[in-house]
């Protein structure tokens, strides 16, 4: 059930204020409030060449609540990861300098928790290390069962504000679970049940969202973030079907024509490409979101599936065996103009990058097994990211910094992040063997 929250009380100190809406099973996104009019601030100046250095303070919060003690620890934590991940700023807890020395900083980061109205309130504030004129200073309000996303959303806007970048921290990651430890048995062969489960981009708040007891496969992300598309095996052949998050309402699009899967949502959220062998052969189609419009992209006597679209939505990138081992091609969306793009032993699943970088990741079949490899469109150079184990299905991080990807590096197949250098790895799950990562927009 969608659920929004009031707007916060008039705010104190100039602070803008940020609303937290919550809209499904343990699914949560951010709101934004128009900021009030302010008097100017400080600007924070790194020194040439270097990044800005700011330290944290630990979260303080009101005295006369003492279980926000816990409350303002977590945020603290959630906040600094955030920062951290994307490596913008020199971080450092904060040590005031000796009498006389000037600091070693360009900024001091502090917040402060308290409840209003039984909600909780987090003031985020950055100050010149030298002047503490105010550079940075604004409120965020939810409810005590999401204070995370209160950190998430300050995290978010530091970076925004004080780096130029769009953070990650508000994004999720959906993907494929046999956690659940169950088994179906449709053929004689019995088989693991896999269902689709959401988290934050750092794992935290998993939460289901299909219950169709047995093979849920390759989740899309609506861009709006309200649903997902997917592969199910629910109906005895694959099919396409669309979970709205917010209502848990299950469609199927594809209308149980044919054996569907493999979708990718258009990013202005009108169309769905999936592979359909509803013609005898598995080729790419297209179809308006509702279903309607539905029109067959290519035309092979070869195998073409899983397609991805470009940002600007102006082409799609897809498998293709028609030169005797699968490789990434591209055409327009129309299905024009189709070319080959990757001239290797075996590559699939291609994820194309945001801008500014016109880059597809996809997976390669390379000495040591299964890596992640990405390709410049244009110039065709390629850059290896992992090297060994089986490292399968990247997706991009919304602002093109970091890659998603599954790998058994770990003895169980678990979801990784990296950057799109192939640096910083991170597992993000833990708990029974985990595919298919699918990152919100």
């Amino acid at each position: 059930m969608r659920r929004t929250l009031r707007l916060a009380l008039p705010l104190l100190l100039g602070l803008a204020a940020i609303l937290i809406v919550v809209l499904g099973p343990g699914v949560e996104r951010r709101g934004r409030v128009a900021p009030p009019e302010r008097p100017p601030l400080a600007t924070l100046h790194a020194k040439p060449g270097e990044r800005l250095r700011l330290a944290c303070v630990p979260f303080t919060f009101d005295e006369r609540s003492p279980a926000l003690g816990a409350v303002a620890a977590t945020l603290g934590e959630a906040f600094v990861a955030d920062l951290a991940y994307e490596n913008a700023f020199d971080l450092s807890p904060f040590a005031p300098p000796p009498a006389g020395a000037a600091a070693p900083l360009d900024g001091v980061v502090s917040g402060r928790v308290a409840l209003e109205d039984g909600a909780v309130r987090l003031e985020v504030r950055i100050r010149e290390a030298s002047g503490r004129r105010l550079a940075f200073a604004r409120a965020y309000v939810g409810p005590q069962a999401s204070v995370r996303m209160l950190a998430h959303a300050a995290a978010d806007d530091v970076l925004r504000d004080e780096a130029g970048i769009e953070g990650v921290a508000h994004t999720r990651l959906a993907f494929v679970s046999d956690r659940l430890g169950a088994f179906r048995d449709p053929t004689g062969a019995p088989r693991r049940v896999k269902e689709i489960f959401v988290s934050g981009y750092d794992g935290v708040g998993d939460a289901r969202v299909t219950t169709d007891g047995d093979l849920d496969l390759t989740p899309s992300w609506s861009p709006d973030g309200r649903a997902l598309a997917y592969t199910s095996y629910r109906r005895g052949p694959q099919d396409v079907f669309v979970t709205d998050l917010a209502t848990g309402r299950r469609s199927s699009p594809t209308g149980g024509r044919g054996q569907n899967g493999l979708p990718a949502w258009s990013p202005d959220g009108t169309r769905i490409a999936f592979a359909s062998s509803r013609a005898g052969n598995e080729e790419v189609y297209v179809m308006n979101a509702d279903g309607s419009g539905l029109r067959r992209l290519t035309f092979s006597y070869a195998i073409d599936t899983a397609p991805a679209w470009s940002p600007d939505g102006r082409r799609i990138a897809f498998t293709s065996d028609r030169t005797g081992s699968p490789q990434i091609w591209v055409m327009n969306a129309d299905g024009s103009d189709q070319r080959q793009l990757t001239f290797e032993k075996y590559c699939d699943r291609a994820a194309w990058s945001p801008g500014p970088h016109d880059e597809i990741a996809y997976v390669s079949r390379t000495r040591t097994g299964f890596d992640i490899e990405v390709i410049d469109v244009a110039t065709g150079a390629v850059r290896q990211l992992t090297f060994g184990r089986d490292n399968e299905s990247p997706s991009f991080s919304p602002n093109g910094r970091h890659i998603a990807f599954s790998s058994t590096r770990g003895g169980s197949q678990q979801i990784w992040t990296m950057t799109r250098e192939g640096a910083d790895l991170r597992q993000v799950t833990h708990v029974g063997n985990n595919s298919m990562p699918a990152w919100s927009r």
